[in-house]
């Protein structure tokens, strides 16, 4: 009887988890050359770890209802405990009835340095500051979950950016480049608050018109496309306010070859109009407009 209770509980921990994201983590410390490599490979072990046993929220998922994500970091220096790297962060979710992902997040985030000793317990609380790698760690991780919800039903990412936003205000604290208002216009910082600003609501609302279009790509790909198209359209609302705004650059910067795929096979719908408004919205993507057949 014994063996048939554990064999049950272990099948029912098998289904749900409460562990909500499925990140792939790797440290780059090629540029530092000949090195030590004992270090960065316990770093990268330790964050794996980190991340993807952390009950973020405490709602259990099944293992294919985690979010695939990545972050992938690279040290450009380190000195003792010190190190000084960029952090790459993305994230997808799958499409309705495909085989697809389609890219939610894509970030590069420049300003990520920390201290780090070699097999130390690397713990989140969210009222308490405990390291600038735990904290940038944990911030980016909501984000991830925040943005995700938020492809699924509208502002529903709202808890977990709060929980990210106030990652970030605890986090100041430590000094570290970042956090702070004064630290530049394109940082975690603005990004997090930008997130949550009513500003900056048409973004969001963008996020989940673009998905809902792309749910139902698999059965109605004109339909699909056509919401898609004025999803991406209504960008132009916000670019009138606050042209080139950093947000609509963080959306571009996960969408612009997604983009350029939906419009450019299929089922044909006018996108001259669509053209001219993306090089207004981005024209740093002008480049890649111009692959859209029109």
């Amino acid at each position: 009887m014994n063996k048939i209770f554990t064999f049950l509980l272990l099948f029912i921990l098998g289904i749900a988890q409460a562990q909500q994201l499925n990140c792939t983590v790797t440290v780059d410390s090629q540029r530092l050359g000949a090195t030590n490599q004992q270090i960065f490979k316990s770093l990268e072990t330790a964050i794996t770890e980190f991340v993807n046993k952390t009950d973020w929220t405490g709602v259990a998922v099944k293992q294919n209802e985690k979010i695939n994500c990545s972050m992938y970091i690279t040290i450009s220096s380190n000195s003792s405990d010190q190190f000084t790297a960029t952090i790459q962060v993305q994230s997808s979710r799958p499409i309705f009835n495909s085989s697809y992902s389609s890219p939610v997040f894509n970030y590069n985030d420049k300003d990520f340095n920390f201290r780090y000793t070699e097999f130390e317990n690397l713990i989140f609380s969210p009222t308490t500051f405990d390291s600038n790698l735990v904290s940038v760690l944990a911030f980016y991780s909501y984000v991830i979950l925040a943005m995700d919800a938020d492809t699924f039903v509208l502002e529903s990412g709202n808890p977990n950016f709060e929980i990210a936003q106030n990652i970030s205000n605890v986090a100041q604290q430590g000094g570290s480049k970042g956090w702070s208002q004064a630290d530049g216009n394109q940082t975690r910082f603005f990004l997090i608050n930008d997130m949550l600003s009513p500003t900056f609501k048409q973004i969001r609302q963008t996020v989940f018109d673009y998905h809902t279009g792309l749910d139902v790509m698999t059965k109605e790909v004109k339909i699909a496309k056509e919401k898609i198209k004025v999803a991406v359209m209504n960008l132009s609302r916000l670019n009138a306010l606050r042209p080139n705004a950093f947000l609509t650059r963080v959306f571009f910067d996960a969408k612009s070859d997604e983009i350029v795929s939906v419009f450019s096979g299929g089922p044909s719908i006018t996108v001259s109009d669509l053209v001219d408004n993306l090089n207004k919205i981005s024209p740093l993507n002008s480049s890649k407009w111009m692959s859209i057949k029109q």
